[in-house]
């Protein structure tokens, strides 16, 4: 080693120390705005039905509806892979992956719908439906056959249909705690928000119905559907929707663009109302920057062209549907809403594509990284963060396995978490 250097400071300690106690407040704040992503499983898409539709067998059913459209359509890898343009050395491994996943596990995130879906009902008859949705819920998740979210999206805050979106969140959720409580993979949905105070509302709502049962302050979170203008652009300039998620108070788990609404909104027409518009990508842009460190997740909306009809009518639609997913990917929107049963193939084939055809970059570039950590090359961390939370995401869907990616990274799950949400904990991986 060469000649130890002198090290000399000009400045007295209690500098850093003014500095830091100048600095607390901000500090705090960082921590409670930008608390980073929960590390949980976000789920690739949601699926609603209506409130009067959803039966004991329906989440079975659009799995066997979706098989049988594989069977009628593209009865083996190569046609599927033929029809979405999928690389010949993914056909197999893909076709294979998303035919387990149909027949395990259809749907990864459910909302028994009580707004559009579902409409204007009388008032008894929105009653029996949302208590038979607790029911329902309930019984799925005690014999298993759940999806590993579900839950309800409510009528609006608006006026017109405040009281009948409160009552219904009211029935359903005291049906759960009757039949044995809130499940953990409850999921609340908030349509149409406006302003907001109209966040804040539901948020009092909530509050109250928690400390009726005697739950957790902050037990019950939601996901805030944009579908208006205004919840973008504010009448003032500013992003609403940055204040949407902290008028939730850490309640909002999720931002959800509302494809139709708010195409409609802005004056789309409507042929050209759709997830790829210059309008949707605004929206959604808008909504990323002001979810980013906050552990609120964006989701893509849908896409209302059914994938039924003759062969050829739906292979059109399976490439439309594939290839807007693939385009969400790319743009960091990994969760989507699909409208029936034929768009769960091209959901999944999308995904799995996406994550298997990146694998082994995506692996390679992270164990490079490790290595690294101990020597004298240090790449950014946030490197590391995107890699890990890529093959998180692989893993939970089904995409690829815990195993393979161990293999190719020598990370376990726990490395990985590690990596992906540093502010966990320390992060203490080492190179193999």
């Amino acid at each position: 080693m060469g000649q130890q250097e002198k090290v000399a400071t000009s400045l007295a300690g209690t500098v850093s120390e003014e500095i830091s106690a100048s600095l607390t407040a901000v500090d705090a704040e960082l921590a409670r705005r930008y608390p980073g992503d929960p590390g949980t499983r976000q789920p690739v898409h949601t699926v609603y039905v209506p409130g009067d539709v959803f039966e004991p067998g329906t989440l079975r059913s659009w799995g066997d509806q979706a098989l049988a459209a594989l069977d009628e359509h593209a009865p083996d890898a190569a046609s599927f892979a033929a029809v979405l343009g999928i690389p010949e050395e993914l056909a197999g491994p893909v076709h294979d992956r998303v035919r387990a996943k149909l027949e395990r596990e259809p749907v990864e995130d459910l909302r028994i719908d009580f707004e559009d879906g579902y409409g204007p009902r009388p008032d008894a008859e929105e009653d029996e439906a949302a208590a038979r949705a607790a029911r329902l819920v309930s019984e799925a998740y005690a014999n298993g056959t759940a999806s590993p979210y579900m839950g309800i999206r409510m009528k609006c805050m608006e006026a017109g249909v405040r009281d009948r979106g409160i009552r219904t969140t009211d029935v359903f959720l005291t049906g759960l705690m009757e039949a044995g409580g809130l499940p953990e993979g409850l999921v609340l949905t908030l349509p149409k928000v406006t302003y907001p105070e109209q966040v804040t509302a539901f948020v009092q709502l909530l509050e109250a119905f928690e400390k009726a049962h005697g739950l957790d302050a902050g037990r019950i979170g939601f996901e805030i559907q944009i579908e208006t203008s205004q919840s973008i652009l504010a009448a003032d300039g500013t992003a609403a929707v940055a204040r949407m998620i902290d008028a939730a108070q850490g309640r909002a788990t999720g931002l959800h663009y509302g494809t139709f609404d708010y195409s409609a909104c802005v004056g789309v027409s409507a042929a050209y109302q759709a997830s790829d518009h210059p309008a949707a990508d605004h929206a959604k842009a808008v909504m990323q920057v002001a979810a980013a460190g906050t552990g609120v997740r964006v989701s893509d909306g849908s896409t209302n062209v059914l994938p039924v009809g003759p062969t050829a009518q739906v292979h059109e639609a399976w490439r439309l549907h594939y290839g807007l997913t693939r385009r969400a990917l790319a743009r960091a929107y990994y969760q989507g809403w699909d409208m029936h049963p034929g768009h769960l193939p091209t959901r999944y084939a999308a995904v799995y594509t996406f994550y298997r055809e990146g694998l082994e970059p995506a692996a390679a570039r992270l164990a490079a990284y490790v290595a690294k950590a101990g020597g004298d090359v240090m790449d950014e961390p946030a490197t590391a963060k995107a890699l890990s939370g890529y093959l998180l995401r692989g893993m939970d869907c089904g995409a690829l396995d815990t195993a393979e990616v161990a293999r190719l990274t020598g990370l376990t799950r726990a490395d990985l978490d590690a990596f992906a949400s540093p502010r966990r904990g320390d992060l203490t991986v080492t190179a193999p």
